[in-house]
């Protein structure tokens, strides 16, 4: 295996920060604005259900699987230096450049757009207009950049931010479920059944709605970019992977549960922030103005805390020379990858201003998903190599890496498949593949004319 790359960022991260990177990073807009396109997806609460409980098998196989690779490959960078041990420096390169071009400026933009449409509503205590779409985004644009700007300032200071609005996220959701259970299914009498379901259940109509919820579950992975920076990480990453997964995977469930105690699917599925409409039955007004300023703290910390892991993977590639040098730098007073972030920052600032909510989430999990099935497959190569040498190993090994690698190639296959979703589905794969030539024009060139082999 090759040797770590330069690292000159410290390892300030304890276990609880580390724990509220994974459920700062996954817990966002998607448990409160997934469920109604998931539910419009599918025939009934059971299939919906069934949906969120095969994303959490997705999450919990992948987080079993990494937390095994982290262990053996505690460095800065997370699934790039996975994707490169595991498959060499071009995959890991396109990966990188996926990241920078796509991936990570559409989840910045889907979920900041989510933090400004209910920070206007807080403010103003209605939903914007059509005419004030721009303003809107140039809020979101804002809360990019002052997140980045958290980021730069210190790890100490990124985290202690993530673990506040992670208390609030986690905090505010319980009291959402608490509050539907305790006093919302009284009055409805029982758990809604079902009505005379629309369209029978298919596997390529749950494969679409697996997607969706795929959205409200990515971020598991996202504690791996700060690798370099978790205390004791051969103990601690694994802990925090698969711990801060299984407590999202409880409270998602827990919610959905209390979504169906309260209302009926059809209400559900044309429900713009079913948490709200749930508190608005519940409680009245009041318990409007309380999820959207959950929503609100939820979104913002999750734009933190993806500003606090995703540059890392820019701050890898360019201490490996798979990427501009300066991009490596690492700030004299602060201590943090400077340039990389304010590079993530700054495109995820400019791509939210072109593109809506759900274009955003779409392109973020059909770009991810090919990146997720080679970091999770790495461990099949890495196991037979006689220095790789995990603290953790994964229980279940084959099967769970399996599991999740086959979930993967279903999902992509069905978006493929389905006329709705496969020009999409195309012109993002087509994207992400311009990282080859650019590779080829850039590293893989220098490369060749300094004599060194470019793959790996």
């Amino acid at each position: 295996m090759q040797a770590s790359p330069p690292q000159s960022l410290e390892r300030r991260l304890g276990l609880w920060s580390a724990i509220a990177v994974v459920i700062g990073s996954t817990i966002g807009s998607g448990i409160f604005r997934s469920p109604a396109g998931i539910a419009d997806k599918l025939p009934g609460p059971l299939p919906m259900l069934s949906s969120w409980i095969a994303g959490g098998i997705f999450a919990i196989c992948g987080a079993l699987t990494l937390a095994e690779v982290a262990s053996a490959l505690p460095q800065t960078g997370g699934v790039y230096v996975f994707v490169r041990q595991g498959w060499g420096k071009v995959p890991a390169f396109v990966f990188g450049w996926s990241q920078l071009v796509m991936i990570r400026a559409a989840s910045l933009g889907a979920i900041a757009i989510t933090f400004s449409e209910y920070f206007w509503r807080v403010r103003t205590g209605s939903e914007h207009s059509v005419e004030q779409t721009m303003t809107v985004k140039y809020i979101a644009s804002a809360a990019i950049l002052l997140t980045g700007l958290f980021n730069i300032v210190g790890v100490k200071v990124g985290s202690a931010f993530t673990n506040l609005t992670v208390l609030a996220k986690y905090g505010g959701l319980l009291i959402i479920i608490i509050l539907a259970f305790a006093i919302g299914l009284p009055q409805t009498g029982g758990f809604y059944t079902p009505a005379i379901p629309e369209g029978s259940f298919t596997l390529p109509a749950f494969g679409l709605a697996l997607v969706s919820t795929l959205w409200a579950f990515d971020g598991w992975a996202d504690l791996s970019y700060n690798a370099g920076e978790v205390k004791d990480p051969q103990k601690n990453l694994p802990r925090a992977l698969i711990g801060g997964t299984l407590m999202v995977i409880a409270i998602y469930l827990l919610a959905n549960l209390a979504y169906l105690a309260v209302l009926p699917i059809e209400e559900i599925r044309v429900s713009k922030l079913v948490a709200a409409d749930v508190a608005q039955k519940v409680v009245g007004p009041l318990g409007v103005v309380f999820v959207s300023a959950t929503v609100m703290i939820s979104t913002f910390g999750t734009l933190n805390t993806v500003l606090l892991t995703s540059p890392r993977v820019f701050f890898a590639m360019a201490a490996d020379g798979l990427f501009f040098k300066s991009v490596a730098s690492v700030h004299p007073k602060f201590g943090t990858p400077w340039v990389a972030i304010s590079l993530t920052a700054i495109i995820g600032a400019g791509f939210v201003l072109v593109r809506n909510f759900e274009q955003l989430a779409d392109v973020f999990v059909v770009a991810f998903l090919p990146f997720y099935f080679l970091a999770v497959a790495s461990i099949y190569r890495l196991r037979g190599r006689p220095d790789y040498q995990p603290s953790f190993r994964c229980p279940g090994y084959p099967v769970v890496p399996a599991i999740f690698m086959a979930a993967v190639l279903y999902l992509l296959g069905n978006a493929l498949v389905q006329e709705s979703s496969r020009m999409q589905t195309l012109a993002v794969f087509g994207a992400c593949l311009t990282g080859v030539p650019v590779y080829f024009l850039t590293v893989g060139r220098r490369g060749r004319t300094q004599g060194t082999p470019t793959s790996g």
